[in-house]
């Protein structure tokens, strides 16, 4: 089982000036998409960390600056997306075709 905390929720106590903070949300057919898998690959595409959307489709991952890729598995389909993070929030939304 993944030691990831709940997803959601506000950054209450995240020092945004020292963390970088990838979140946002996976979507399909124009809404969240709960229990969706949302994986963390670096610039290489090596698997990094995955997390479970909750029941608004949210995810949220603690990363270091630079070149990431989400991918999100669903069972209504797949979706990536590709960013650079900067130290601070990172809000994206993965969209699943």
């Amino acid at each position: 089982m993944c030691g990831a905390p709940k997803q959601g929720g506000t950054l209450a106590g995240v020092d945004l000036a020292t963390q970088t903070v990838i979140q946002g949300q996976v979507w399909h057919d124009g809404a969240p998409v709960a229990g969706a898998y949302v994986r963390l690959l670096d610039a290489t595409d090596e698997f990094t960390a995955e997390v479970v959307t909750s029941p608004e489709g949210e995810f949220r991952f603690f990363a270091a600056p630079g070149a990431w890729k989400l991918r999100s598995l669903a069972p209504v389909g797949r979706g990536e997306r590709a960013l650079t993070a900067d130290v601070g929030l990172n809000e994206t939304t993965v969209a699943i075709a």
